[in-house]
């Protein structure tokens, strides 16, 4: 479901006309994620990942926050993630979309579904009827970094977050990896983007 939000009295107003057609402007900001406790397990990384960012997705709405097909801001009461699987023979990528549930076998039930059914498509959406309550996550798991920027043309109408994950290391005893954020601060600051990553953090430490 979309809600559309009265712009005119809605507390952010003048930060979003701000961000959105004075200034317009993303930010992107890269940390280290402690994935120790999962690493300890024999989960993988990856379904689980995605689990844990839609989790905290769903439970910030300036992280469900877009415009609908006729231009009204609104937030989406759910989100799902859309992500990328690398095909090595190509070396090229797909995007899947999964549904979303709070139950994390559940999720895990539908994401290998949608593995088993679309991830052998050489395409570049490989499930089709990519739904607009779906957020981006990427994967780069051949090298760490501590910093990554997507530049898109278009990307000022773009308000959804974007995930992008890095190969994950071993630091002091601690398995780390890396996760760029890229947000709009039409509809993001500073604060919500650190609220969300130490909810993150939280998520993957309560991981059992």
């Amino acid at each position: 479901m979309f809600k559309k939000i009265d712009t005119q009295n809605w507390a952010r107003k003048d930060y979003f006309e701000h961000f959105s057609k004075n200034v317009p402007c993303t930010f992107s900001m890269t940390v280290k994620l402690d994935i120790s406790k999962l690493r300890s397990t024999d989960q993988k990384i990856y379904p689980r990942l995605l689990h844990s960012v839609s989790t905290v997705v769903n439970q910030h709405e300036e992280f469900r926050m877009s415009f609908d097909n006729t231009g009204c801001l609104g937030s989406f009461s759910e989100m799902m993630p859309c992500y990328t699987v690398f095909h090595k023979d190509t070396e090229t990528f797909s995007n899947i979309w999964t549904a979303y549930s709070t139950d994390y076998a559940e999720f895990l039930k539908n994401y290998e579904h949608d593995l088993n059914q679309f991830g052998h498509l050489k395409l570049i959406m490989a499930k089709p009827n990519l739904p607009s309550n779906t957020f981006p996550v990427s994967m780069i798991p051949w090298v760490s970094f501590d910093g990554f920027n997507l530049n898109l043309q278009k990307g000022y109408n773009y308000l959804l977050p974007i995930f992008t994950f890095g190969k994950f290391y071993t630091e002091s005893s601690r398995v780390l990896i890396p996760l760029s954020v890229q947000v709009h601060h039409a509809v993001c600051d500073g604060f919500h983007l650190s609220r969300f990553l130490n909810d993150l953090q939280a998520e993957i430490n309560g991981i059992e």
